[in-house]
Protein backbone atom coordinates (compact mmCIF):
# COMPACT_ATOMS: atom_id res chain seq x y z
CA UNK A 1 0.00 0.00 0.00
CA UNK A 2 1.07 3.60 -0.66
CA UNK A 3 0.37 6.47 1.89
CA UNK A 4 -1.71 9.27 -0.37
CA UNK A 5 -1.80 12.10 1.58
CA UNK A 6 0.47 12.93 4.36
CA UNK A 7 -0.57 13.15 8.33
CA UNK A 8 1.27 16.62 7.84
CA UNK A 9 -1.66 17.36 5.36
CA UNK A 10 -3.85 19.42 7.94
CA UNK A 11 -8.20 18.42 7.16
CA UNK A 12 -9.56 21.94 6.26
CA UNK A 13 -12.90 22.78 5.06
CA UNK A 14 -13.06 23.11 1.55
CA UNK A 15 -16.05 25.13 -0.07
CA UNK A 16 -18.95 23.69 -1.64
CA UNK A 17 -18.66 23.21 -5.18
CA UNK A 18 -22.22 24.26 -6.10
CA UNK A 19 -22.58 21.58 -8.21
CA UNK A 20 -25.58 18.54 -7.52
CA UNK A 21 -28.18 20.21 -5.71
CA UNK A 22 -30.17 17.15 -6.54
CA UNK A 23 -28.44 13.47 -6.71
CA UNK A 24 -26.37 13.08 -9.83
CA UNK A 25 -28.15 11.04 -12.89
CA UNK A 26 -26.66 9.58 -15.59
CA UNK A 27 -25.43 6.13 -16.61
CA UNK A 28 -21.55 4.34 -15.56
CA UNK A 29 -20.55 1.89 -17.59
CA UNK A 30 -18.88 -0.84 -14.88
CA UNK A 31 -21.66 -3.10 -14.17
CA UNK A 32 -22.55 -4.30 -17.33
CA UNK A 33 -19.48 -3.69 -19.54
CA UNK A 34 -16.92 -3.66 -16.52
CA UNK A 35 -13.37 -3.00 -18.18
CA UNK A 36 -14.95 -3.74 -22.40
CA UNK A 37 -16.12 -0.05 -22.61
CA UNK A 38 -14.34 1.94 -25.26
CA UNK A 39 -15.33 5.16 -27.17
CA UNK A 40 -17.39 3.41 -29.45
CA UNK A 41 -19.68 2.42 -26.81
CA UNK A 42 -19.30 5.52 -24.57
CA UNK A 43 -20.47 7.52 -27.95
CA UNK A 44 -23.59 5.32 -28.89
CA UNK A 45 -24.64 5.16 -25.34
CA UNK A 46 -24.96 8.89 -25.68
CA UNK A 47 -26.48 8.54 -29.04
CA UNK A 48 -29.29 6.44 -27.34
CA UNK A 49 -29.37 8.58 -24.31
CA UNK A 50 -30.18 11.67 -25.76
CA UNK A 51 -33.17 9.97 -28.05
CA UNK A 52 -34.87 7.11 -25.55
CA UNK A 53 -36.07 10.07 -23.32
CA UNK A 54 -33.47 9.30 -20.71
CA UNK A 55 -32.18 12.87 -20.99
CA UNK A 56 -35.67 14.67 -20.72
CA UNK A 57 -36.03 13.47 -17.27
CA UNK A 58 -32.84 14.11 -16.35
CA UNK A 59 -30.54 11.78 -16.83
CA UNK A 60 -27.34 14.10 -18.04
CA UNK A 61 -23.71 12.19 -17.23
CA UNK A 62 -21.97 9.43 -19.40
CA UNK A 63 -19.45 8.03 -17.09
CA UNK A 64 -15.96 5.99 -17.66
CA UNK A 65 -15.19 3.97 -15.16
CA UNK A 66 -12.22 2.17 -14.79
CA UNK A 67 -9.63 0.57 -17.54
CA UNK A 68 -9.53 3.74 -19.43
CA UNK A 69 -5.95 5.00 -18.64
CA UNK A 70 -2.90 4.49 -20.50
CA UNK A 71 0.65 5.68 -19.83
CA UNK A 72 2.41 8.94 -18.61
CA UNK A 73 4.20 10.89 -20.65
CA UNK A 74 7.78 12.22 -20.07
CA UNK A 75 6.17 15.04 -18.56
CA UNK A 76 4.10 12.77 -16.21
CA UNK A 77 0.89 13.64 -18.24
CA UNK A 78 -1.89 10.95 -17.78
CA UNK A 79 -2.69 9.38 -21.41
CA UNK A 80 -5.67 7.31 -22.28
CA UNK A 81 -5.37 3.96 -23.63
CA UNK A 82 -6.04 2.70 -27.57
CA UNK A 83 -9.67 2.31 -26.58
CA UNK A 84 -10.09 6.04 -26.33
CA UNK A 85 -8.10 7.84 -28.41
CA UNK A 86 -9.03 11.24 -27.91
CA UNK A 87 -10.64 12.13 -25.01
CA UNK A 88 -11.20 15.95 -25.72
CA UNK A 89 -13.02 14.77 -28.90
CA UNK A 90 -15.28 11.98 -27.16
CA UNK A 91 -16.09 14.74 -24.03
CA UNK A 92 -17.60 17.09 -27.08
CA UNK A 93 -19.19 14.72 -28.64
CA UNK A 94 -20.98 14.05 -25.52
CA UNK A 95 -21.80 17.97 -24.80
CA UNK A 96 -23.17 17.76 -28.66
CA UNK A 97 -25.74 15.33 -27.01
CA UNK A 98 -26.36 17.54 -24.66
CA UNK A 99 -24.73 15.48 -21.70
CA UNK A 100 -21.64 15.43 -19.71
CA UNK A 101 -18.75 13.46 -19.56
CA UNK A 102 -17.48 11.54 -16.57
CA UNK A 103 -14.23 9.67 -15.88
CA UNK A 104 -12.71 7.53 -12.83
CA UNK A 105 -9.44 7.40 -10.96
CA UNK A 106 -7.86 6.38 -7.88
CA UNK A 107 -5.63 8.99 -4.64
CA UNK A 108 -3.46 5.38 -5.06
CA UNK A 109 -0.71 4.29 -7.32
CA UNK A 110 -3.10 2.02 -8.91
CA UNK A 111 -6.67 1.81 -9.75
CA UNK A 112 -8.69 -0.99 -8.96
CA UNK A 113 -8.41 -3.02 -12.11
CA UNK A 114 -4.10 -2.13 -12.04
CA UNK A 115 -4.51 1.23 -14.18
CA UNK A 116 -2.32 4.06 -13.56
CA UNK A 117 -3.77 6.25 -10.40
CA UNK A 118 -3.50 9.77 -9.64
CA UNK A 119 -1.24 9.21 -6.79
CA UNK A 120 1.38 12.56 -6.64
CA UNK A 121 0.00 13.71 -9.64
CA UNK A 122 -3.50 14.74 -8.09
CA UNK A 123 -3.02 18.42 -9.70
CA UNK A 124 -1.78 17.15 -13.33
CA UNK A 125 -4.47 14.73 -13.28
CA UNK A 126 -7.08 17.60 -12.41
CA UNK A 127 -5.76 19.99 -14.73
CA UNK A 128 -5.69 17.03 -17.25
CA UNK A 129 -9.28 16.42 -17.20
CA UNK A 130 -10.32 19.70 -16.90
CA UNK A 131 -8.36 20.28 -19.97
CA UNK A 132 -10.20 17.02 -21.91
CA UNK A 133 -13.94 19.35 -20.70
CA UNK A 134 -14.43 16.48 -17.90
CA UNK A 135 -17.41 17.06 -16.05
CA UNK A 136 -17.76 14.19 -13.14
CA UNK A 137 -14.97 11.92 -11.31
CA UNK A 138 -15.39 9.05 -9.59
CA UNK A 139 -12.50 8.88 -7.31
CA UNK A 140 -11.42 5.01 -6.21
CA UNK A 141 -9.60 3.87 -2.99
CA UNK A 142 -8.02 0.72 -4.00
CA UNK A 143 -4.69 0.70 -3.64
CA UNK A 144 -4.35 4.02 -1.23
CA UNK A 145 -3.52 3.86 1.89
CA UNK A 146 -2.94 5.72 5.00
CA UNK A 147 -4.96 9.65 5.79
CA UNK A 148 -8.50 8.80 4.16
CA UNK A 149 -10.17 11.96 4.08
CA UNK A 150 -6.52 14.40 3.50
CA UNK A 151 -5.91 11.79 0.61
CA UNK A 152 -9.56 12.79 -1.26
CA UNK A 153 -9.14 16.53 0.15
CA UNK A 154 -5.88 16.64 -2.10
CA UNK A 155 -8.21 16.06 -5.12
CA UNK A 156 -10.84 17.99 -4.27
CA UNK A 157 -8.26 21.24 -3.71
CA UNK A 158 -6.69 20.15 -7.18
CA UNK A 159 -10.09 20.40 -9.30
CA UNK A 160 -11.23 23.14 -7.48
CA UNK A 161 -7.93 24.86 -8.61
CA UNK A 162 -8.79 24.04 -12.29
CA UNK A 163 -12.04 26.49 -12.32
CA UNK A 164 -13.57 23.79 -14.03
CA UNK A 165 -17.36 22.34 -12.58
CA UNK A 166 -16.77 18.54 -12.10
CA UNK A 167 -18.67 16.60 -9.56
CA UNK A 168 -16.56 14.93 -6.98
CA UNK A 169 -17.32 11.28 -6.27
CA UNK A 170 -15.68 9.13 -3.50
CA UNK A 171 -15.85 5.36 -3.36
CA UNK A 172 -14.21 2.95 -0.83
CA UNK A 173 -15.56 -0.48 0.39
CA UNK A 174 -18.23 -0.93 2.97
CA UNK A 175 -15.62 -1.78 5.43
CA UNK A 176 -13.28 1.37 4.46
CA UNK A 177 -16.44 4.00 4.54
CA UNK A 178 -17.77 2.26 7.88
CA UNK A 179 -13.81 2.87 9.44
CA UNK A 180 -13.83 6.58 7.96
CA UNK A 181 -17.04 7.28 8.61
CA UNK A 182 -17.05 9.19 5.34
CA UNK A 183 -20.86 10.56 5.66
CA UNK A 184 -19.32 12.87 8.36
CA UNK A 185 -16.77 14.93 6.27
CA UNK A 186 -17.09 13.55 3.07
CA UNK A 187 -18.65 17.45 2.00
CA UNK A 188 -14.88 19.04 3.54
CA UNK A 189 -12.83 17.63 1.20
CA UNK A 190 -15.16 19.03 -1.67
CA UNK A 191 -17.00 15.63 -2.77
CA UNK A 192 -20.73 15.79 -3.55
CA UNK A 193 -21.58 11.99 -3.21
CA UNK A 194 -19.52 9.41 -1.50
CA UNK A 195 -20.21 5.39 -1.48
CA UNK A 196 -21.47 3.84 2.05
CA UNK A 197 -21.51 0.17 1.29
CA UNK A 198 -20.28 -2.53 -0.73
CA UNK A 199 -20.00 -2.52 -4.56
CA UNK A 200 -23.22 -3.78 -5.80
CA UNK A 201 -24.00 -6.48 -8.06
CA UNK A 202 -27.08 -8.13 -10.30
CA UNK A 203 -29.26 -10.09 -7.33
CA UNK A 204 -32.24 -9.01 -5.08
CA UNK A 205 -30.03 -10.40 -2.17
CA UNK A 206 -27.27 -7.68 -3.49
CA UNK A 207 -29.86 -4.75 -3.63
CA UNK A 208 -31.75 -5.81 -0.87
CA UNK A 209 -28.93 -5.58 1.61
CA UNK A 210 -27.56 -2.78 0.47
CA UNK A 211 -31.13 -0.07 -0.09
CA UNK A 212 -32.40 -1.17 3.23
CA UNK A 213 -29.13 -0.68 5.26
CA UNK A 214 -29.15 2.86 4.47
CA UNK A 215 -31.27 4.20 7.42
CA UNK A 216 -28.58 5.38 9.12
CA UNK A 217 -27.13 7.66 6.47
CA UNK A 218 -29.88 9.91 6.28
CA UNK A 219 -28.75 12.58 8.16
CA UNK A 220 -25.38 13.51 6.09
CA UNK A 221 -27.44 13.71 2.88
CA UNK A 222 -28.60 17.13 1.44
CA UNK A 223 -28.17 19.21 -1.57
CA UNK A 224 -24.86 18.79 -3.20
CA UNK A 225 -24.22 16.08 -0.65
CA UNK A 226 -25.41 12.63 -1.03
CA UNK A 227 -25.18 9.18 0.29
CA UNK A 228 -24.48 6.61 -2.50
CA UNK A 229 -25.61 3.43 -2.29
CA UNK A 230 -23.80 2.54 -5.98
CA UNK A 231 -25.29 2.49 -9.32
CA UNK A 232 -28.20 0.51 -10.26
CA UNK A 233 -28.74 -2.70 -11.41
CA UNK A 234 -31.64 -2.60 -13.46
CA UNK A 235 -32.19 -3.60 -16.81
CA UNK A 236 -29.09 -6.34 -16.19
CA UNK A 237 -30.65 -9.97 -16.09
CA UNK A 238 -30.69 -10.66 -12.63
CA UNK A 239 -33.54 -9.30 -11.42
CA UNK A 240 -37.48 -10.14 -12.17
CA UNK A 241 -39.64 -6.78 -13.10
CA UNK A 242 -41.02 -6.50 -10.17
CA UNK A 243 -37.37 -6.28 -8.53
CA UNK A 244 -36.47 -3.94 -10.93
CA UNK A 245 -39.24 -1.45 -10.23
CA UNK A 246 -38.22 -1.77 -6.35
CA UNK A 247 -34.80 -0.98 -7.09
CA UNK A 248 -35.56 2.33 -8.76
CA UNK A 249 -38.43 2.78 -5.50
CA UNK A 250 -35.71 2.28 -3.33
CA UNK A 251 -32.98 4.38 -4.82
CA UNK A 252 -35.71 7.10 -5.37
CA UNK A 253 -37.27 6.82 -1.57
CA UNK A 254 -33.07 7.30 -0.48
CA UNK A 255 -32.56 10.59 -2.75
CA UNK A 256 -29.89 7.99 -4.40
CA UNK A 257 -27.42 9.34 -7.26
CA UNK A 258 -29.49 7.56 -10.26
CA UNK A 259 -26.52 5.87 -12.72
CA UNK A 260 -27.75 3.53 -14.83
CA UNK A 261 -25.74 0.38 -15.06
CA UNK A 262 -27.26 -1.39 -18.25
CA UNK A 263 -26.38 -1.22 -21.63
CA UNK A 264 -28.83 1.40 -22.76
CA UNK A 265 -28.12 0.47 -26.50
CA UNK A 266 -30.27 -2.62 -26.48
CA UNK A 267 -32.71 -1.97 -23.11
CA UNK A 268 -36.06 -2.71 -23.27
CA UNK A 269 -39.21 -0.77 -23.30
CA UNK A 270 -40.14 -2.40 -19.84
CA UNK A 271 -36.68 -1.40 -18.41
CA UNK A 272 -36.84 1.92 -19.93
CA UNK A 273 -39.92 2.58 -18.45
CA UNK A 274 -38.99 1.97 -14.91
CA UNK A 275 -35.73 4.20 -15.94
CA UNK A 276 -37.79 7.32 -17.00
CA UNK A 277 -40.81 7.37 -14.89
CA UNK A 278 -40.84 10.80 -14.20
CA UNK A 279 -43.05 11.04 -11.20
CA UNK A 280 -40.76 8.43 -9.42
CA UNK A 281 -37.63 10.28 -10.16
CA UNK A 282 -39.02 14.03 -8.86
CA UNK A 283 -39.26 11.99 -5.62
CA UNK A 284 -35.60 11.24 -6.23
CA UNK A 285 -34.94 14.89 -7.39
CA UNK A 286 -37.09 16.58 -5.03
CA UNK A 287 -34.95 19.66 -4.17
CA UNK A 288 -35.51 19.80 -0.56
CA UNK A 289 -32.98 17.01 -0.39
CA UNK A 290 -33.70 15.01 3.01
CA UNK A 291 -33.10 11.10 2.59
CA UNK A 292 -36.08 8.39 3.02
CA UNK A 293 -35.74 6.76 6.52
CA UNK A 294 -37.94 3.68 7.55
CA UNK A 295 -41.17 4.51 9.19
CA UNK A 296 -42.68 0.94 10.11
CA UNK A 297 -41.44 -2.57 9.83
CA UNK A 298 -44.23 -5.01 9.56
CA UNK A 299 -43.06 -8.26 9.47
CA UNK A 300 -42.32 -8.78 5.45
CA UNK A 301 -43.48 -5.05 4.59
CA UNK A 302 -41.17 -2.10 5.09
CA UNK A 303 -42.61 1.46 4.89
CA UNK A 304 -40.31 4.44 4.23
CA UNK A 305 -41.09 8.10 4.08
CA UNK A 306 -39.43 10.94 2.48
CA UNK A 307 -40.26 14.72 2.92
CA UNK A 308 -40.78 16.85 0.36
CA UNK A 309 -40.23 20.33 -0.91
CA UNK A 310 -43.70 22.13 -0.07
CA UNK A 311 -45.10 20.03 2.38
CA UNK A 312 -45.77 16.78 0.82
CA UNK A 313 -44.73 13.39 1.50
CA UNK A 314 -43.42 10.24 -0.54
CA UNK A 315 -44.25 6.97 1.04
CA UNK A 316 -42.92 3.50 0.00
CA UNK A 317 -44.41 0.17 0.54
CA UNK A 318 -42.05 -2.64 0.48
CA UNK A 319 -42.98 -6.40 0.36
CA UNK A 320 -39.78 -8.30 1.13
CA UNK A 321 -41.53 -11.80 1.33
CA UNK A 322 -41.02 -14.50 -1.51
CA UNK A 323 -44.56 -14.60 -1.90
CA UNK A 324 -47.21 -11.63 -2.45
CA UNK A 325 -48.81 -10.21 0.58
CA UNK A 326 -51.98 -8.09 1.35
CA UNK A 327 -52.45 -5.30 4.13
CA UNK A 328 -53.83 -2.33 4.94
CA UNK A 329 -51.85 0.76 6.88
CA UNK A 330 -53.55 3.01 8.44
CA UNK A 331 -52.32 7.26 7.29
CA UNK A 332 -52.51 8.11 11.30
CA UNK A 333 -49.41 5.49 11.78
CA UNK A 334 -47.32 7.77 9.68
CA UNK A 335 -48.72 10.97 11.20
CA UNK A 336 -50.34 11.66 7.36
CA UNK A 337 -53.55 13.39 7.32
CA UNK A 338 -57.12 11.40 6.37
CA UNK A 339 -57.30 14.66 4.09
CA UNK A 340 -54.21 14.52 2.02
CA UNK A 341 -54.51 13.32 -1.42
CA UNK A 342 -52.39 10.21 -2.43
CA UNK A 343 -50.95 9.79 -6.20
CA UNK A 344 -49.89 6.40 -7.03
CA UNK A 345 -46.69 6.95 -8.67
CA UNK A 346 -46.16 3.68 -10.41
CA UNK A 347 -49.68 3.27 -11.52
CA UNK A 348 -50.02 7.06 -12.63
CA UNK A 349 -53.29 7.26 -10.59
CA UNK A 350 -55.48 9.17 -8.08
CA UNK A 351 -56.24 7.03 -5.02
CA UNK A 352 -59.66 7.79 -3.20
CA UNK A 353 -58.46 8.48 0.35
CA UNK A 354 -60.08 6.14 2.77
CA UNK A 355 -57.81 7.15 5.59
CA UNK A 356 -55.61 4.03 5.11
CA UNK A 357 -53.26 2.26 2.06
CA UNK A 358 -55.00 -0.37 0.92
CA UNK A 359 -52.65 -2.50 -1.02
CA UNK A 360 -53.63 -6.37 -1.95
CA UNK A 361 -51.46 -8.72 -3.50
CA UNK A 362 -48.24 -6.60 -3.44
CA UNK A 363 -45.83 -9.04 -5.19
CA UNK A 364 -43.39 -10.92 -3.81
CA UNK A 365 -39.83 -7.96 -3.42
CA UNK A 366 -42.71 -5.68 -5.17
CA UNK A 367 -42.90 -1.88 -4.16
CA UNK A 368 -45.67 0.93 -4.64
CA UNK A 369 -44.74 4.36 -3.96
CA UNK A 370 -46.94 7.67 -3.28
CA UNK A 371 -46.95 11.40 -3.03
CA UNK A 372 -49.10 12.58 -0.25
CA UNK A 373 -49.72 16.22 -0.31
Amino acid sequence: MTRCGSDALRHRDLPYNGLAKTPPMGWNGWNHFQTDVDDSVVRSTADAMASNGMREVGYLYVNIDDSWQGHRDQKGNLRPNQKFPDMKALADYVHSKGLRLGIYSSPGPRTCAGYEGSYAHENQDAKTFAAWDIDYLKYDWCSADGDMRAAYQKMGEALQATGRPIVFSLSQNDKLAAENRVWEWGPTTGANLWRTETDISDSWESISKIGFSQNAFAPYAGPGHWNDPDTLEIGNGGLTLEENRTHMTLWSILAAPLLAGNDLRSVSPEILAILTNLEVIRIDQDQLGKEGTRALSLGDIEIWTRPLQGGSSAVAVFNLANHAESFEIPWASLNIPESARVRDLWNHADLPNTGSINLLQLPGHGAALFRVE
